[in-house]
């Protein structure tokens, strides 16, 4: 039963999770139809996350995955995302009728990254970083799924918006089918409380700063590194093969994650969720300065250290998480995880939106290595977090 669900949790998310990066991936065959300004090709992007914010603040606040049933909670959302993105099919492209439906899908996918989350913990104790370690790497194995949906549907991006829009209605529905583990709690009431923890808990706040370090690299890598590999590329190779090789970069960097997730989970629970954690970010902010350093050079070697960079930047997300889960209340954990995701989505709207103009004031070598900052924060609240435990 344990596995029959969780694989079908995970198949779900990884459908689901497919909406997220629809608006990256579609972006350049967008702009051969129609000029896009810089301002709305990043709130294109950015407003996934701006709308995330805001419905994991709403579900946090009304404790939605602690008081009903996450299964339907996932279901409904997922559903409900895939059909507000297939809007996009008749909104006119970089329009703020597109720009919306990316927000509300945001808001959506709050009930399906998070509710997964607390389905996952409810399986098991002993093993849970590796239980969320499967998870993010589903939603990650999915955030990169557009960028090979883009590559392999030719120049029609609406052929993208259609295919992720059914995935996303596949995944709801399949998510009706799990079971819930024996560690799943339901609170009885919404108790206000259950934000306060995050701050007098310190074991919660020091997995949420490290969170939030974390969250300052990674989305924005994400969103963006398609573009800077393109314009990398750019220096040395003719026009078409740059953006063909800057969407095999960005769909590799992003689904390299998945795998990594699941190997910093089989070790966390051996070795230390933060331990797990403080490599992570080592490597990944170590990876973001040698991107920099090598930005227009040979195409070989930055595609090897972006990879390196996206096999590294997502690991830890799990470990926040579940340590988040550990040092919780038992009944306000999704609660606490779903708030966690919020402040760093939060973050992370922000970081999104900025890059573009960052880059075109300061070069994209800059602004690449400036993401190492938040990976060194990371890691200063994750020493912390381990001294507490010795």
């Amino acid at each position: 039963m344990k596995a029959r669900s969780l694989c079908l949790l995970l198949t779900g998310e990884v459908l689901a999770m497919s909406l997220w990066f629809v608006s990256a991936a579609i972006l350049p065959a967008m702009m051969t139809e129609t000029t896009i300004s810089s301002i709305r090709q990043a709130a294109l992007s950015s407003g996934v996350q701006a709308g995330f914010v805001f419905g994991a603040v709403l579900s946090a606040a009304i404790g939605l995955a602690d008081r009903f049933d996450p299964r339907r909670v996932l279901a409904l959302s997922a559903v409900t995302a895939g059909l507000v993105n297939a809007t996009l099919l008749i909104s006119p492209p970089g329009s703020l009728a597109a720009i919306a439906a990316r927000f509300i899908t945001g808001a959506l996918l709050a009930g399906v990254y998070p509710v997964g989350m607390k389905i996952a913990v409810g399986w098991g104790r002993a093993d849970r970083g590796l239980l969320v370690g499967a998870l993010v790497g589903a939603l990650t194995l999915g955030s990169a799924s557009p960028h090979l949906v883009a590559l392999l549907g030719g120049a029609d991006w609406r052929t993208t918006v259609a295919v992720t829009s059914l995935a996303a209605i596949a995944g709801g529905l399949l998510c009706l089918k799990i079971a819930l583990g024996p560690y799943h709690v339901l609170a009885a009431r919404f108790d206000p409380r259950t934000i306060i923890t995050a701050w007098t808990n310190r074991g919660v706040r020091l997995a949420y700063a490290g969170y939030l370090g974390h969250m300052w690299e990674l989305y924005a890598m994400w969103a963006w590194i398609g573009v800077a590999a393109g314009i990398s590329y750019g220096a040395t190779l003719p026009p078409d093969q740059a953006r063909q090789w800057a969407a095999i970069t960005a769909f590799a960097a992003i689904g390299s994650g998945a795998v990594t997730s699941v190997l910093a989970g089989l070790a966390a629970d051996r070795v230390g969720k933060a331990n797990i954690a403080i490599i992570a970010m080592a490597i990944s902010g170590l990876s973001a300065i040698a991107t920099a350093l090598t930005f227009g050079g040979p195409v070989w070697l930055t595609f090897a250290l972006v990879l390196l960079w996206g096999a590294t930047i997502v690991p830890d997300s799990a470990q926040f998480s579940a340590l988040v889960a550990d040092y919780s209340p038992v009944d306000r954990a999704g609660s606490l995880m779903t708030l966690q995701t919020a402040l760093g989505f939060a973050l992370t709207f922000v970081t999104v939106q900025i890059m573009p103009e960052l880059a075109e004031a300061f070069g994209w070598p800059v602004v690449l290595a400036g993401l190492a900052l938040g990976p060194a924060f990371g890691i200063v609240a994750m020493a912390g977090l381990r001294a507490d435990a010795r």
